[in-house]
Order: C-alpha cells, then sequence, then structure tokens
C-alpha cells in the first residue's frame, strides 16, 4: 500500500466526527479561498456515532439541537439511533464537500509547532507508516474522551465468571446473545440508562441494571408535536430554525430553574419517576441521587422506556456495590448474591486530550493540564490551535457551532488586518484575578477521574467557559476578536 501524500494546508482539522463535520462545512461556506483538509484515525467518518455499537446506543439531546443549524433534521423522532445520527453526518459531509477532503486511517500522533515557519507540523500514523503534514492552522475536533481505551474496573474474581463480560465501548462486532439470559448491566449513567430497556428488547430474559449511586432519570417524550406541525406548514430550513430555537429556550430554562432551586427540582424528577413506577417501588434508593440535578448529566430516558420495563418487571434495579464476581454472578457488597449469565460493565469513559497527540511548541512539550482555554476553544500560550468542545447542559453541537464559525471570523480577521498568528496569553498571577476550575463543571466519576488531564478554565470571562447558549452566541457572533487577550501578530 503506497503511503499518504503529506498535506500541506491552511487548516488541518483532526477528526471526523460531528464537530470535525461542521467546522469543515463553515470553512467551506465561509472560507472558501482556504486550502483545509480533515484527518480520521478511524476507517470509518462519524467519531461517537460510528464508534459505539451497543444496542439502543442514542442521542441524549435533541435533534434539532444536536444537528446542524445549516442542514435541517428530517428525521421522525428527536432521539436519533448511533446510525441516524451517523448517516446524517454522512451525508452532510458528502453535501459539502467534505467526504473528498477527509483522509481516513490517519491518527495524529504528534503536533508541534514552529515560530520560525509559523506552521504546525502534524505527525500521522497510518498502516504504512508515518506521514507529517503542514499547516497553519490546526482544530481538534476530537472530543474529549479516548476512543481507544473506556474507563476499565478490574472487579475482583472477574476471571472466574463463566459468561461474557463486555465494555459498551467495545461491544462485539457480531453482537452479543442475550436471547432468555440473565444481564447485568453496572452502571447507571446514560449508557446503562440506554443499555437496559435495548436488551430487554432483544430478548433478554430479564435485565438488572446494578448501580454503585443513583442518577436523575427523566422521561421525555421522543415525538414534539410542535415540530411535526411546523414542518407540515413552513420550508424545512425555517422549521428546524423554529424549534431549534423553542428547543433551546425550554432547555436553558429548565436547567436554571433545577440550578436555582435544587430541592424542588430534586423532587420533581423523582416524582416524575415515582408516576411511571408501580406504588411499592422504592424510589428514594434507587432514583434519588445524593447531588443535586445538574451536578452530573441528567440521563435521557425517550418515552420513559427505562421505567416501562422495570414496571412490567423485565428489568429490576439493585443498588449495592460489587464485592466480587463469581462463577454465576455478582456478590454484592451487602453480601447477597446476584446471579448472572452476562455482564455489561457500563463503567464510563477515559478522559484524554486531542486523541492523545503530544503537542510541542518550539521543541517544548506542552503541559495541556497547566493550561487555560480561551473562550473555551484555544490554549493558553499555544499559537494557531482551536479546539471544539460542547456544553455539558445542552446539545454539544450548539456550542461546536458557535465555536466553528468563531474560528472562521478568526481567520478571516488575521487576513484582513495581515496578521498570520493568533496566541492566547493568560493573565499572570496576580493580574488575572481568576482561580483555577476544572474545564468540565460536572461531578460525573469519568471527569473527576479525568480532569487532570485536561486545560483548566478561569474565574472570569473570556477564560470561563460559560454554560449558556445564549450568552455564547452574542460574544462569539459580537464581541471583537483583538480582546487584549488574544495576541495577534
Amino acid at each position: 500500500m503506497p503511503s499518504p501524500t503529506p498535506l500541506d494546508v491552511d487548516v488541518l482539522v483532526v477528526g471526523a466526527g460531528i464537530s470535525g463535520v461542521d467546522v469543515a462545512c463553515r470553512l467551506a461556506r465561509h472560507r472558501p479561498q482556504d486550502v483545509w483538509a480533515v484527518l480520521e484515525a478511524r476507517d470509518a467518518p462519524g467519531g461517537t456515532w460510528d464508534l459505539f455499537r451497543y444496542p439502543g446506543v442514542r442521542s441524549d439531546s435533541d435533534m434539532y439541537t444536536l444537528g446542524f443549524p445549516f442542514r435541517p433534521w428530517r428525521g421522525n423522532g428527536s432521539f436519533a439511533t448511533a446510525a441516524q445520527i451517523r448517516d446524517y453526518v454522512r451525508e452532510t459531509a458528502d453535501a459539502f464537500g467534505v467526504t473528498e477532503r477527509t483522509h481516513l486511517g490517519q491518527r495524529v500522533e504528534r503536533l508541534e509547532w514552529s515560530s520560525q515557519t509559523e506552521r504546525w507540523t502534524v505527525t500521522a500514523r497510518t498502516s504504512s507508516g508515518v506521514v507529517e503534514h503542514s499547516a497553519r492552522f490546526v482544530y481538534l475536533a476530537t472530543g474529549y474522551y479516548s476512543y481507544e481505551s473506556p474507563h476499565v474496573v478490574d472487579f475482583p474474581g472477574v476471571a472466574d465468571f463463566a459468561g461474557p463480560v463486555v465494555h459498551p465501548q467495545h461491544w462485539p462486532a457480531e453482537g452479543l446473545d442475550v436471547e432468555g439470559r440473565r444481564v447485568v448491566v453496572i452502571g447507571s449513567g446514560a449508557t446503562a440508562v440506554t443499555l437496559v430497556p435495548a436488551l430487554v428488547a432483544q430478548g433478554a430474559g430479564h435485565v438488572t441494571m446494578l448501580q454503585r449511586s443513583p442518577s436523575y432519570v427523566a422521561a421525555l417524550p421522543d415525538h414534539d408535536p410542535v415540530a411535526d406541525g411546523l414542518r407540515r406548514v413552513l420550508p424545512a430550513g425555517a422549521a428546524h430554525r423554529v424549534v431549534r430555537g423553542k428547543n433551546v429556550a425550554l432547555s436553558l430554562a429548565a436547567y436554571r430553574v433545577l440550578r436555582r432551586w435544587p430541592a424542588w427540582g430534586a423532587r420533581l424528577l423523582r416524582d416524575r419517576v415515582a408516576s411511571r413506577l408501580p406504588g411499592d417501588f422504592d424510589v428514594a434508593t434507587h432514583f434519588t441521587p445524593r447531588y443535586d440535578p445538574w451536578d452530573e448529566r441528567l440521563c435521557i430516558a425517550p418515552d420513559g422506556d427505562l421505567l416501562d420495563v422495570i414496571a412490567d418487571g423485565r428489568a429490576s434495579v439493585v443498588t449495592d456495590t460489587v464485592e466480587r464476581f463469581e462463577r454465576d454472578g455478582v456478590r454484592l457488597g451487602s453480601g447477597s448474591h446476584l446471579p448472572a449469565d452476562v455482564v455489561v460493565t457500563a463503567t464510563g469513559l477515559r478522559l484524554q486530550f486531542g486523541g492523545g497527540a503530544e503537542v510541542l511548541v518550539d521543541g517544548r512539550v506542552v503541559d495541556i493540564a497547566a493550561g487555560h482555554v480561551y473562550k473555551g476553544l484555544m490554549l493558553s500560550d499555544v499559537p494557531n490551535l482551536a479546539m471544539s468542545v460542547g456544553y455539558t447542559n445542552a446539545s454539544w453541537t450548539l456550542r461546536a457551532d458557535l465555536s466553528a464559525r468563531w474560528f472562521c471570523s478568526l481567520l478571516g480577521h488575521l487576513e484582513r488586518t495581515g496578521r498570520t498568528v493568533a496566541v492566547p496569553r493568560y493573565p499572570v498571577e496576580g493580574e488575572s484575578g481568576t482561580d483555577d476550575a476544572p474545564l468540565l463543571d460536572l461531578t460525573s466519576g469519568y471527569i473527576r477521574r479525568g480532569a487532570h488531564l485536561l486545560p483548566r478554565q478561569g474565574r472570569r470571562r473570556p477564560w470561563r467557559v460559560v454554560q449558556s447558549y445564549p450568552y455564547d452566541l452574542a460574544v462569539m457572533r459580537a464581541g471583537r476578536i483583538d480582546d487584549g487577550h488574544l495576541e495577534l501578530r
């Protein structure tokens, strides 16, 4: 197999998931004069939506906000399956000429900036060796978790278990036979909430969600009657914009209410769950978290599918800890035995910056964790590097698209002013009046475990990552590029 041809471009996008396709489409629309390309480590585009293949995998944000604002979502439901999202992303890439500029099977291992040449050397590994590309700007659309290695818990005695033990991120390509079998899903996050009803639908004899502690679960309708009505009377683009605006407003209002009155919000969420379950179900134990709403992301159950299978007895919830695996099940911390033929360990993700690539500036390795994020998309003291980080309290794409549009504005500003380099400068200690905070403002286990691997945010703007789409929309669209924090030369 011949080695890939080295690229020499204005912008190199790393990652062909929803963020990478978004910024590539924005470049195609707003920067037709620039030469750009997309590198993707895997053999297919789609990112998260191509990686995960476990049963039931779907969006936990409505598709009117998760979808691209420039390409209306035409599906029937608000929450789409991974396959539907993957097709939507790929069709969008085809429509905007992104596919032909996407280079698959190129895993970026090293990014090295040279102040002398004012360019990045991007080293990528392929099946036939290593190739070095050159770019003025690099845009990391890699997300913040590892695609190769999830968080795997080494449970005592797991080798003694007679059946298969599978992590959702490594779901067997040939599928997993659960017909008539007792399945235990370890976890209580979004993946577990998705898996349980899906495994029931595949014919599992019984599915148990084994959780150390509960999560907040919200049952939301899969179909939006407002969207259905508007799409019958308005052009697709107009209907998409109206529904998108409605959903942004409603989700933001719900978030603010739950954060402003957490005790009331927790009671509301608990009562809504209780209304879908038998009267004698122990909601206090199994669906009452120890944290406030939105300290961790809410788990969405479209049409209440998880609650339905619990209510009719095809699934159950056990709140306990794992003491050890045994041949025919799991011994719990309480001493009881939970029988199982199959165990799925939905134990979470492993955080990672930039797909694991090493970053150097003029020969010096950049300590990513010591850096600070500027406007949520650039890294302090690192020139001409941008990244996509979505919201934790809303759809990922809302912020990803704002970042892509701001990035195009930055390129335009540099072009108009005859400059070539942009590097954020974090205020020195004593001048900023800021205190460090984690980049991601959730207390989820996988975020706490890996927070030290990601850059930090400050307490003041533009170094604070504000979880507000209306605020970011105003700042990113109308704010100055040359704001005193971004060194332009």
